[in-house]
C-alpha cells in the first residue's frame, strides 16, 4: 500500500500569489493541493483519506474582508487541531473570526515594508528585531481577542503578525511567498516543518509522471492539435504531450506577423528535428488585418485569442483532431482572472482571451498550475535543448502587445528592429543569463529630434528589462549605462521612425511585465 505523502492545503481566496504559496511548498519537495476557499471541515478532513494533510494556508486576495461579497471561511476548521496560517486576506479573515478588529488601514501599504519582531517565536523564531516584508493590503487587524498574542508590527500596522497562545493558528499580514519578504523562506520553512512536523517526501518527477497520465487519458483515442509557438511552455507541452499521444499529436506553429525578426525560421529549424507533426501556417495577412484599427490592450489580446482558436479549428479538421492542448501556465491564468474573487489584470490570448464557443472537445493545458521556473525544471528532465530551455518568455500575441495604439507598418518595422538590437546588445554585454526578459516598447507617442542636422519627428521606444524568478513579482533590471547609451545610440541610428528613446525603471507590482 502506497504511503500517503505530507500535504499543505492552500484555500484559495482570490489572491494574486495563491499558486505561489503552493509552489513554495512544493520547493521544499512537500506536496501541496489547492483548494476553494469555501471547502467544509467535512471536505478537508475528507482530503485526509488521499492525502496525509498536516496543515492549511489562507491566501491573499483582493475582497475587504467586510465587504458584502467578500469570499468567507468555515469557521468551524479553527476547532480541528491542525496548523493554520493566514497570509494577508487570510490573516484579516483569521482576526475578524475570533472577533478581532479589522478596518481600513489610516495608511495604506504596498510594496517592501520594515516590520518590527516583537517576538521571534513559531514561525518567526530565527528572525531579526527588523525584518524586511511584501505588503500589499487596504484593511488592518488592530486588536485581537487575549486569547491571541501580537509578533509583529510596523509603523501603519499594529497587528502585521500574531499567534494563538495554545493553539497552532499563525497571521501574517504580509507576503512571504513573494521573493522581496527577505527571510520568506525561513519563514515558510518554519511553518512547514517545525509547526506542522511536515516530512520531505515530495519530488517534481511526480508531476511529469502524472501529466503525461492525464493527457492519455483525456485524449484516449482521439487526436489532438498543439499550438506550439516556440517558447519554451508551448515547447514543454509539447514534449510531454508527444510522450504521451505520440501519433495522435500535430503541432501547429502560427506565425500571425507579429513575431521577432527570424524567429520564424529559427523555430522551423529547431522542431523539424522533433519527432510529431508539424505544421507551420503562414496567417500574417488575416490577423493583421483583424486588428488593424484596434487599439485598446484588452481588445487586442481578446481579438487575438480568438483568432488563433479560428486556425487552429481549421487545421483540427484537417488532421482529425478533437482535443486542443495549450502551454498556458499559471501567471497567464492569474492575470486573467483565475477565480470568481481574482482580480482580472489582462486577459492573457490562451485564457481570457478565448472566445465563448470553440469547435473542440476540450481544451487542455498540463502546465496550467506550473510557473516558469518549474516549466524550465521540467525542460531539463525531457532534455528539450538548451537554447529553449534558457529562453526569454516571449507572449503569445508577439511583438503586437508591445505597439502601443495603432499596429501599424511603420511601428511593427520599428518593433522588430528595435527588440532585434536589444536582444543582441544585452547578448553582446553577457547580461542575457541573469535577466528574466527584455525587450522594446513602441509607444503611441512622438517626440522632435534631430538627425543630420535636420528636425526629426519619430516614436518615443521605451526599454523593458526584468529580473524574475517566477514572473509573478518582477524587479528592473540595473543594465550599465554604457550598455544602455550603445542600445538607445543603434536603435536612433538604426531605427529611422525612432527619435527618442527611454529606460522603464518600475517593478512588478505596481507594473506588469509587459505594457499591454
Amino acid at each position: 500500500m502506497q504511503t500517503k505523502i505530507d500535504t499543505i492545503l492552500v484555500l484559495d481566496f482570490g489572491g494574486q500569489y495563491c499558486h505561489l504559496i503552493s509552489r513554495r511548498i512544493r520547493e521544499r519537495n512537500v506536496y501541496s493541493e489547492i483548494v476553494p476557499h469555501n471547502s467544509s471541515l467535512e471536505e478537508i478532513k475528507a482530503l485526509k483519506e488521499k492525502f496525509n494533510v498536516k496543515g492549511l494556508i489562507l491566501s491573499g486576495g483582493p475582497a475587504s474582508v467586510y465587504g458584502q461579497s467578500a469570499p468567507k471561511l468555515d469557521y468551524r476548521i479553527l476547532e480541528d487541531d491542525m496548523p493554520i496560517l493566514g497570509l494577508c486576506y487570510g490573516h484579516q479573515i483569521l482576526a475578524q473570526a475570533v472577533k478581532g478588529k479589522v478596518e481600513p488601514a489610516a495608511c495604506k501599504e504596498y510594496g517592501i515594508t520594515y516590520a518590527t519582531i516583537d517576538k521571534p517565536v513559531g514561525i518567526l523564531e530565527g528572525l531579526s528585531e527588523k525584518e524586511k516584508v511584501w505588503m500589499s493590503h487596504g484593511d488592518t487587524v488592530c486588536s485581537l481577542p487575549d486569547t491571541f498574542e501580537i509578533l509583529a508590527h510596523t509603523d501603519n500596522c499594529p497587528v502585521a503578525a500574531f499567534r494563538h497562545k495554545d493553539k497552532l493558528i499563525y497571521g501574517l499580514q504580509w507576503h512571504p511567498e513573494v521573493i522581496h519578504t527577505e527571510n520568506g523562506a525561513h519563514m515558510f520553512n518554519n511553518f512547514i516543518f517545525n509547526v506542522c512536523k511536515c516530512e520531505a517526501n515530495w519530488q517534481m518527477e511526480d508531476i511529469v509522471e502524472k501529466m503525461v497520465q492525464e493527457l492519455k487519458n483525456e485524449v484516449d483515442n482521439d487526436k489532438a492539435i498543439i499550438g506550439l509557438s516556440g517558447g519554451i511552455d508551448s515547447s514543454v507541452a509539447t514534449a510531454l504531450a508527444a510522450i504521451a499521444l505520440n501519433e495522435k499529436l500535430t503541432a501547429v506553429y502560427v506565425d500571425h506577423g507579429f513575431m521577432r525578426e527570424g524567429e520564424t525560421e529559427a523555430i522551423q529549424e529547431t522542431f523539424s528535428k522533433f519527432k510529431i507533426n508539424f505544421i507551420v501556417v503562414q496567417a500574417k495577412e488575416r490577423f493583421i488585418k483583424k486588428l488593424e484599427s484596434v487599439t485598446e490592450p484588452e481588445c487586442k489580446r481578446k481579438m487575438i485569442g480568438e483568432e488563433f482558436i479560428r486556425v487552429f479549428e481549421e487545421e483540427a479538421l484537417k488532421t482529425g483532431a478533437q482535443y486542443l492542448i495549450q502551454g498556458t501556465i499559471y501567471p497567464d491564468v492569474i492575470e486573467s482572472g483565475s477565480s470568481k474573487n481574482s482580480a482580472n489584470i489582462k486577459s492573457h490570448h490562451n485564457v481570457g482571451g478565448l472566445p465563448e464557443k470553440i469547435k473542440f472537445k476540450k481544451i487542455l493545458e498540463p502546465l496550467r498550475d506550473l510557473y516558469k521556473d518549474e516549466v524550465r525544471k521540467i525542460a531539463k528532465m525531457l532534455d528539450l535543448p538548451n537554447e529553449l530551455v534558457n529562453r526569454q518568455p516571449f507572449p503569445g500575441p508577439g511583438l503586437a502587445v508591445r505597439i502601443i495604439g495603432l499596429l501599424t507598418e511603420e511601428k511593427i518595422r520599428a518593433v522588430k528592429r528595435s527588440d532585434k538590437i536589444v536582444r543582441e546588445e544585452i547578448k553582446e554585454a553577457g547580461l542575457a543569463e541573469n535577466l528574466w526578459q527584455y525587450f522594446t516598447v513602441v509607444t503611441d507617442t512622438k517626440a522632435t529630434g534631430v538627425k543630420g542636422d535636420a528636425r526629426a519627428y519619430g516614436y518615443v521606444v521605451a526599454i523593458r528589462a526584468v529580473e524574475s524568478r517566477e514572473a509573478m513579482t518582477a524587479s528592473f533590471a540595473k543594465i550599465p549605462y554604457d550598455v544602455l547609451e550603445k542600445i538607445s545610440t543603434r536603435i536612433t541610428n538604426e531605427v529611422p521612425e525612432v527619435t527618442h528613446v527611454v529606460y522603464d525603471i518600475t517593478h512588478k507590482p505596481p507594473a506588469t511585465i509587459e505594457w499591454e
